[in-house]
């Protein structure tokens, strides 16, 4: 497939001045394993910007699905599509299998890329001793960050949709995130700049946190160091993994970890920009 696939579901709207609000939710849903429960919550959000991590796209075990233009068509957005991962055991001769990022927003999309970061894990690459089953996750490609341009009312909107490497040292992902973070920058101030997604780290850290600050971003959430893992036992107390970070004069409100909900390993988390004009 190509790097980033894009589409719209969304009913045209005009708008005589920029929102007053913009009411952002960041998921990794776990492949939309439980798509029915996870359109159920994103419905009952009514969010205008969404960013998803581990979104299957033609997998076997979500039903050969596009699980982003699913959500698309049912909550009736725009979308971009970024194929992080091939997934070689999930997919038929004819219709390979992949997973990867989704950002969908209420409005149009100028353009999408993916940045495929330069330091990677190389454990989920095919090894000849691996048998190609589901089970040990054999993949092509490699971690990325979706980044997509939105035609906000008033101001661009730049969104960096990340997933950083669940396996390996906090530096590697440290490294991708800091990746992230460089690109970030090179918006102009006109340009508001939000990454959000699944960091597989605690971004409230010492090492992160210091790169975050540098780079001129805060945390939108407000809650450092909070379970966003859902997945929990007497062995796994649960992590704080999932963040969202912003840059350019965006202030929030309203941050929230929807721990009650139990469509995926993660929480939903969420909060609220309010009107930003442009510098």
């Amino acid at each position: 497939m190509k790097d980033v696939l894009m589409d719209s579901f969304a009913t045209p709207r005009w708008y005589l001045w920029p929102p007053d609000a913009i009411r952002i939710v960041d998921w990794n849903i776990e492949r939309g394993l439980q798509l029915p429960k996870i359109l159920e919550f994103l419905t009952a959000h009514d969010a205008d910007l969404l960013t998803l991590q581990e979104v299957d796209l033609n997998a076997r075990r979500t039903g050969f699905r596009n699980v982003t233009e699913e959500l698309a068509r049912s909550l009736k957005m725009h979308y971009a599509f970024g194929g992080e991962f091939q997934e070689l055991a999930e997919g038929t001769r004819n219709r390979p299998a992949w997973t990867g990022q989704a950002t969908l927003s209420r409005w149009p999309i100028r353009g999408s890329r993916v940045i495929r970061f330069q330091a990677q894990s190389n454990f989920w690459l095919p090894k000849w001793y691996k048998p190609n089953i589901p089970l040990f996750q054999e993949r092509l490609g490699g971690r990325i960050a979706l980044v997509t341009e939105i035609d906000m009312p008033g101001r661009p909107f730049a969104v960096f949709n990340v997933h950083l490497e669940s396996r390996g040292a906090d530096g590697l992902r440290v490294a991708q995130l800091t990746e992230t973070l460089s690109a970030g920058t090179r918006y102009p101030a006109s340009t508001a700049v939000l990454i959000a997604g699944d960091m597989n780290l605690d971004v409230s850290r010492p090492v992160p946190a210091a790169a975050i600050r540098d780079a001129g971003f805060r945390d939108a959430v407000g809650f450092p160091g909070a379970i966003t893992s859902a997945r929990r036992g007497p062995f796994n107390p649960g992590r704080s993994i999932d963040a969202i970070l912003m840059r350019n004069g965006l202030e929030s409100r309203g941050g929230r970890i929807h721990n009650r909900v139990r469509a995926s390993d993660h929480y939903p988390v969420s909060c609220t920009v309010g009107r930003v004009p442009a510098t």
